[in-house]
C-alpha cells in the first residue's frame, strides 16, 4: 500500500563533486551503481567561496568547472552508457546539495568524503551535516572502489536506532546484487529490551523470508560501544555496505547519535555507508515505498 504522500522520484542518482580524488571515486561509484539501477546520473558542483578562491588563485574561470563536468559526462556516457546530466550552482554546500536533490527528485545521493583529517575542499567532515539534512538516502564513500557492488550488507538492529525504515532499501539492493544481509543486533542489559529486539528482528526477517532473501543474524557480544561492534563485525563479514538510520540532532542518554554517524561514515575500513534519515509515514510505515 502506498502512502498518499509518497514522493514520486525521477530515478536519478545525485553525485556532488569538488573534483578531488575522493570525489572522482564517488562519481565512478555512483555511475556504476546507476548502471545497475538503470537510473540517470546528475553530477553537481557547488560554487562557493572556496571554489571562487581556488579559481582566482590558479587564474581560472567558470569555464574550468564546465570543462570538468563535461569531461565526466563524455567519459561515462561513452564507457558505461549511463545518461549523465551535469549542474553547477552557486551557494553553500550545506543547503545547495540538498536543495538540488529535492528539486530534481533524486532517489539517491552518493557523497565522497575525505574523512575528518587533512585539508578538504568541499567535503570531509562537513559531509555529516549534508547527510543529516538530506531528503534522500546517501551512500557515503571514501577511496574504496565500487568493485562488484554490494554483496554483503551489514544491517544494524538496535533499540536506540529504528531499523525498519531500511527494510525496503535492503530488499531492493539485495535483489539487485544477489547480496546477503547480515542482521547485527545490539546486546542490551535490560531483558525487556532484548525481548523487544527479538520482536523487531522477527518482523524484519518475516519480510526477508517472504522476499526470498539470504540473511544471517548475529548478536553483539558487548552491551557497550555498539558502533565499534558494528565496525568489527562489518570487517569480519567482508561487508561492502553498512546500512544505517540516522537521528539528526537527537542524542539519547549514554548514546551519542552524532558520534554514531561520524564513526561509521569515516570508518577506517572505508566501507560504504548508506545513511537514511527518518521519514514520518504514520500507518503506512511498513509499506514505505522505495524506488525499486
Amino acid at each position: 500500500m502506498e502512502s498518499k504522500n509518497a514522493t514520486k522520484f525521477n530515478n536519478i542518482v545525485l553525485i556532488p563533486t569538488d573534483f578531488s580524488e575522493v570525489c572522482d571515486n564517488a562519481v565512478n561509484h555512483g555511475v556504476e551503481l546507476a548502471q545497475y539501477l538503470k537510473y540517470k546520473v546528475c553530477i553537481l558542483h557547488v560554487i562557493n567561496r572556496e571554489t571562487k578562491s581556488k579559481l582566482k588563485k590558479e587564474d581560472l574561470d567558470i569555464s574550468f568547472i564546465k570543462e570538468k563536468l563535461t569531461g565526466y559526462k563524455k567519459h561515462y556516457e561513452d564507457t558505461l552508457g549511463v545518461v549523465i546530466e551535469t549542474m553547477h550552482v552557486e551557494g553553500s554546500i550545506f543547503s545547495a546539495i540538498n536543495d538540488i536533490a529535492t528539486q530534481i527528485k533524486a532517489n539517491l545521493m552518493v557523497l565522497g568524503t575525505h574523512g575528518k583529517k587533512g585539508i578538504q575542499h568541499l567535503f570531509g567532515s562537513y559531509a555529516l551535516k549534508v547527510v543529516l539534512e538530506s531528503p534522500v538516502p546517501v551512500i557515503v564513500v571514501q577511496k574504496r572502489n565500487f568493485g562488484d557492488g554490494y554483496r554483503n550488507i551489514v544491517f544494524p538492529v538496535s533499540n536506540d536506532l529504528e531499523p525498519r525504515q531500511k527494510v525496503q532499501w535492503a530488499k531492493g539492493i539485495s535483489k539487485l546484487f544477489n547480496a546477503k544481509i547480515h542482521l547485527f543486533r545490539s546486546l542490551e542489559k535490560d531483558p525487556v529490551m532484548n525481548n523487544r529486539l527479538e520482536i523487531i528482528t522477527r518482523q524484519i526477517t518475516r519480510i526477508f523470508d517472504e522476499s526470498g532473501l539470504a540473511y544471517t543474524i548475529e548478536t553483539s557480544g558487548k552491551t557497550t560501544d555498539f558502533t565499534e561492534e558494528v565496525l568489527t563485525y562489518a570487517k569480519t563479514t567482508g561487508a561492502d555496505m553498512i546500512m544505517i538510520m540516522t537521528r539528526p540532532n537527537v542524542d539519547l542518554p549514554g548514546f551519542s547519535l552524532s558520534g554514531w554517524d561520524e564513526r561509521l561514515m569515516f570508518n577506517e575500513a572505508q566501507i560504504p555507508v548508506m545513511c537514511m534519515n527518518p521519514v514520518e509515514l504514520g500507518t503506512y510505515y511498513w509499506e514505505w515505498i522505495t524506488p525499486f
